[in-house]
């Protein structure tokens, strides 16, 4: 029995990719004709056609389905072989980070700066979008890791793991005048900015307010946490923030604390593919303690981080 010509088998799959075999000649500078006769090679090999027309569109067929499967798999794996030889080969990284829009950036910020060398040997870049949209880049290799303020379900994304970096109080803030009923039936008095359903906070607060039996009215939803904290500095409305930023908030006279709900809390995970674990950026963050940034020391020396190995792991 002769053997798969894997190079058949790349064309296939670039074209079920990309959705047609002009797109896939384009990706792969070859010419229409060359991409369909090696494809009709895999065809005689498999001895079944691999794909079907409908209308002007090539579509798989089961055969096509069920091979390009193990196609993905395959090439998929090889692409992650070459970003981890990659990485371990360059004396400048890239570091693609996505940051969920739910968090607090200037904690997420500090999160990040404690595990960046500075002798240049990382180029961060930095994106901001939701939980759910940053997953699905992370998941077609277009980000190296995520913050986020829930972990990846593995069921769903098979191959991406999160560990879970620390947690804060949350705090609730207004501008005074202050409301005459104590904490926290004073939420009822005035019109609450709260996060999105779609955040993990949003949902702990809503649960949070139907067991204290509140029923607030809402001013509005944010899933930019930055975004309703300004609006909570130019209106009455009441908005949460991570309460380690009292002071920070305070500064803004005359936005107060109104109170604090410790059964409330902020959760930072980082998300990233088993195949970056290794990356010097991600293998320093996962390896360091933040329990003293997270209680609220506002200080890069709370954060206890282990001895820089980028030179070695990069040589």
């Amino acid at each position: 029995m002769s053997h798969l010509n894997y190079n058949h088998l790349y064309y296939f799959w670039m074209t079920q990719k990309k959705g047609s075999v002009t797109k896939a000649a384009e990706a792969l500078f070859l010419t229409p004709q060359t991409v369909t006769g090696q494809i009709r090679q895999l065809e005689q090999r498999l001895g079944g056609k691999l794909f079907k027309r409908k209308g002007r569109q090539l579509e798989a067929s089961e055969l096509g389905q069920l091979v390009f499967q193990y196609a993905d798999r395959m090439f998929s794996l090889s692409y992650e072989m070459l970003d981890i030889v990659n990485y371990r080969k360059e004396d400048h990284l890239v570091f693609e980070v996505g940051i969920a829009d739910a968090l607090s950036k200037r904690l997420a910020s500090r999160v990040l700066l404690s595990v960046i060398p500075n002798d240049g040997s990382i180029h961060l870049r930095c994106y901001e979008s939701t939980h759910e949209m940053l997953l699905e880049q992370l998941s077609q290799h277009k980000l190296d890791m995520i913050l986020s303020d829930c972990p990846v379900d593995s069921a769903q994304h098979a191959g991406l793991l999160s560990k879970k970096l620390g947690e804060c109080d949350i705090g609730f803030y207004c501008r005074e005048p202050l409301p005459t009923k104590p904490f926290p039936a004073c939420l009822e008095e005035r019109k609450l900015l709260i996060p999105g359903r779609r955040t993990a906070m949003g949902r702990q607060l809503r649960h949070w307010l139907e067991v204290q039996g509140l029923k607030p009215q809402i001013l509005g939803e944010f899933d930019d946490a930055a975004l309703m904290k300004a609006f909570g500095f130019f209106n009455q409305g009441i908005f949460v923030a991570p309460a380690i930023y009292r002071d920070a908030i305070l500064q803004y006279q005359p936005v107060i604390e109104i109170g604090r709900a410790s059964e409330l809390k902020e959760e930072y995970y980082v998300i990233f593919a088993e195949r970056m674990i290794q990356h010097p950026a991600v293998k320093r963050l996962c390896e360091s303690d933040f329990t003293l940034l997270f209680s609220g020391l506002d200080d890069f020396s709370a954060v206890k981080v282990p001895p820089p190995t980028f030179d070695s792991e990069l040589s």
